[in-house]
């Protein structure tokens, strides 16, 4: 299994517009992240996690002429959503719909957000989906695999993690994690699972409560995403992690065994 990191950093980007803070000007390539987003490609299938406002940009730069399977939605906010239409080339070769799998409220958003993708007779051209609607603790198959849905919370909101096979899991957003999700993770080979910044936050995990809970998990190796220019630096930040914690950088490629 394969997994490239197209975006690795939070809903403003990184440089953020209208600051000029060390992280922001930087020119180390590393800390340049466009909005958290990736991608999984298994035996089978090619399954994209997210789908937010640089999709274009970063399917351009990462995997231009690679076709996507499926997308896997952790929740509907804009930077996890923004590049839904983009994904209409996508759709070309799927009569019944590209597949999104997401929980109900998601679904019930993006009708209201582009509405003119669901309907009777849509105009020729628009993309089209199949939806799944699926729910924490519910296990589905992409191809061979099985992908196992799992709760976080992103403060009050109830949104989704994905755990792939037995060696793969992705957590963006999250503030608390579930004694239950965590009992799921523990012991997985990889994990990918945000970190905003190193102070405290209402709604995301800053550093230390992400470290706190990857040693809860223990897995081989973790990986940090979500990040904002707050995070500082990419070098200076990675130097304070253990390690078996790496900071995600946009495009980087990692392989998880099968």
């Amino acid at each position: 299994m394969r997994l490239t990191f197209l975006g690795t950093g939070t809903s403003t980007g990184v440089p953020q517009l209208c600051c000029d803070c060390p992280t922001c000007t930087s020119a180390d390539r590393r800390d340049r992240r466009m909005r958290c987003s990736a991608m999984v490609e298994t035996a089978d299938k090619t399954i994209l996690i997210d789908c937010g406002p640089d999709f274009y940009f970063q399917m351009l730069n990462y995997h231009r002429s690679k076709p996507i399977d499926a997308a896997l939605l952790t929740h509907s906010h804009y930077d996890h959503v923004g590049g839904i239409d983009d994904l209409r080339p996508y759709c070309e070769s799927k009569p019944d719909g590209f597949p999104l799998y997401c929980q109900d409220d998601v679904s019930r958003d993006l009708h209201d957000r582009v509405p003119y993708c669901f309907k009777e007779n849509p105009y020729p051209g628009v993309p089209h989906y199949e939806m799944h609607i699926i729910s924490a603790g519910e296990t589905f198959h992409v191809g061979t695999t099985p992908i196992t849905a799992v709760r976080v919370m992103h403060a009050a909101l109830p949104i989704l993690g994905f755990i792939f096979g037995r060696n793969l899991a992705y957590i963006t957003d999250a503030k608390t994690i579930p004694a239950e999700t965590i009992s799921a993770l523990r012991g997985i080979d990889t994990l990918v699972i945000n970190s905003l910044r190193i102070e405290e936050h209402h709604s995301h995990m800053n550093l230390r409560e992400t470290s706190d809970v990857i040693e809860m998990i223990r897995p081989r190796k973790a990986y940090l995403t979500h990040l904002s220019h707050q995070m500082g630096k990419h070098a200076e930040a990675s130097a304070m992690l253990p390690e078996n914690v790496e900071i995600a950088t946009d495009g980087l490629t990692i392989f998880i065994p099968d």
